[in-house]
């Protein structure tokens, strides 16, 4: 039975990954900012990793870490602080989450997840990298933010693969029971969508109407995603469950 340490094991991901790892008869730990003991075979360990106070302790004794953390800045930072660690812990496997296109997009956001992605492929830790796209669950968020507003507007150009956290739970409880595989296959959802088709699915799925209005998204940021740079339309794995899919869940969510 191998140890796993999981750090964002609470979040979204989290929570659907820990228990397909107990499942399969590995001892769980999941770094935290407070202790709990929650009655369900996990050791909750509070730790920051902005800090790294703790995580020796917290690796003492880990096979596998399972990084799934992360936060709108500083992932470099924390990640050099659980790479430092795992090094002298001598972990034989670290598994990270990261982003389709992260080395294609030349925004702030994706060059703090370049850098933690750069940080565990140059560690002298054993790694798999997985790289995935923008959660069902983000895709829903996005639409629902701009429903909030009395016009819609409607960036035209822009595409995303949605994929659905079960298969993304699934993809990483596989990789952290397997060998260290270096940069493996992006995770993507199975079809392509224009973020208008994401917002009508949104506002039928939800009884909601509203007016819209087509915009151009300027600059370089624009340019970007016109050109699909953000997409991974060849040698990537495909989730199972589609838009549609968890479209029909929030639906009878609002029945």
């Amino acid at each position: 039975m191998s140890t796993v340490l999981v750090t964002g094991g609470t979040g979204r991901i989290g929570q659907q990954v820990v228990p397909l790892l107990q499942a399969a008869g590995c001892t769980v730990r999941v770094l935290s900012r407070h202790p709990s003991d929650r009655g369900d075979g996990v050791a909750y360990l509070a730790v920051d990793l902005r800090i790294g106070d703790g995580l020796d302790s917290a690796l003492d004794g880990v096979d596998v870490v399972l990084h799934l953390a992360g936060a709108p800045k500083g992932d470099e930072i924390t990640t050099a602080n659980l790479v430092k660690a795992a090094e002298r812990a001598k972990v034989g496997h670290l598994v990270h989450i990261s982003v389709t296109a992260v080395d294609r997009l030349p925004f702030g956001y994706f060059k703090s997840k370049l850098g933690a992605e750069q940080a565990v492929r140059r560690s002298s830790v054993p790694s798999t990298v997985l790289r995935v796209a923008q959660l069902h669950d983000f895709a829903w968020t996005t639409v629902r933010a701009m429903a909030k507003l009395p016009v819609m507007p409607m960036p035209g150009g822009i595409r995303f693969q949605p994929v659905d956290g079960r298969d993304v739970a699934a993809r990483l409880a596989e990789l952290v029971l397997g060998e260290p595989q270096g940069l493996v296959a992006d995770l993507v959802g199975p079809k392509v969508y224009t973020l208008p088709e994401l917002a009508h699915d949104y506002l039928r799925a939800t009884g909601k109407h509203r007016l819209s209005v087509p915009i151009r998204v300027p600059g370089k940021a624009g340019k970007v995603y016109r050109a699909g740079a953000n997409l991974t339309l060849t040698g990537a794995t495909f989730g199972t469950h589609s838009w549609e899919d968890f479209v029909e869940g929030q639906e009878a969510a609002h029945v």
